[in-house]
C-alpha cells in the first residue's frame, strides 16, 4: 500500500469506528491507530487532517452526497463505504489538495481493501456523479463554514 494510501487507511478506520461506535472519540481512535500502524509525522498529520476535515461537516457532506447522487439513499450504503465517499469527497470539495481523479482512484483503492465486491464499481459510480459538480458543491460546502464562522463568538 502506498503510504499516502496507508494514511488514508489510517483515517478511514478511525471514521467508519466512530460512525459506528459513537461513543468512541475520534481522537483517542486515532491515536491507538497511529500505535498499531506508524506513520511519518507528515502521513500521520494527513490522516489527522482527514478526520478534522471530514467529521465537522459530515452531516454536509452527506447532504450532499444525497442531493448529487439521490439514486444511492445514504442510509442503505454500508458504512465502510459511506466513509469512503466521504474522505475522497472531503478531499476533493473542500481540502482541494488532491485532484478529483486521484481522490476518485485512491477511494477506490480502499474500497477494494475494506469494501465488499461490488465496492469499488459503486465508490467510482457515485464519485463520479459527485465530481460532476465540484465546484457548485465547494461553493456550498465555503458558504456553510464562512456562515458558521460568523455565528462563532
Amino acid at each position: 500500500m502506498k503510504p499516502r494510501t496507508r494514511a488514508r487507511s489510517i483515517a478511514l478506520q478511525v471514521l467508519y469506528e466512530t460512525d459506528i461506535a459513537s461513543n468512541h472519540l475520534p481522537g483517542d481512535v486515532l491515536k491507538l491507530r497511529l500505535e498499531e500502524t506508524p506513520l511519518s509525522d507528515d502521513l500521520a498529520e494527513f490522516s489527522r487532517q482527514i478526520v478534522a476535515g471530514v467529521l465537522p461537516l459530515t452531516h454536509e457532506l452527506d447532504q450532499l452526497i444525497s442531493k448529487y447522487a439521490p439514486e444511492w439513499p445514504l442510509d442503505q450504503i454500508a458504512a465502510i463505504d459511506r466513509n469512503i465517499l466521504r474522505i475522497a469527497f472531503w478531499e476533493f470539495a473542500v481540502y482541494r489538495e488532491t485532484p478529483v481523479k486521484v481522490a476518485i482512484n485512491e477511494a477506490v483503492e480502499l474500497a477494494k481493501q475494506y469494501g465488499s465486491d461490488s465496492a469499488p464499481r459503486f465508490i467510482n459510480g457515485v464519485l463520479g456523479t459527485l465530481a460532476e459538480h465540484e465546484h457548485e458543491i465547494h461553493q456550498i460546502i465555503k458558504n456553510k463554514i464562512e456562515q458558521e464562522s460568523k455565528l462563532e463568538p
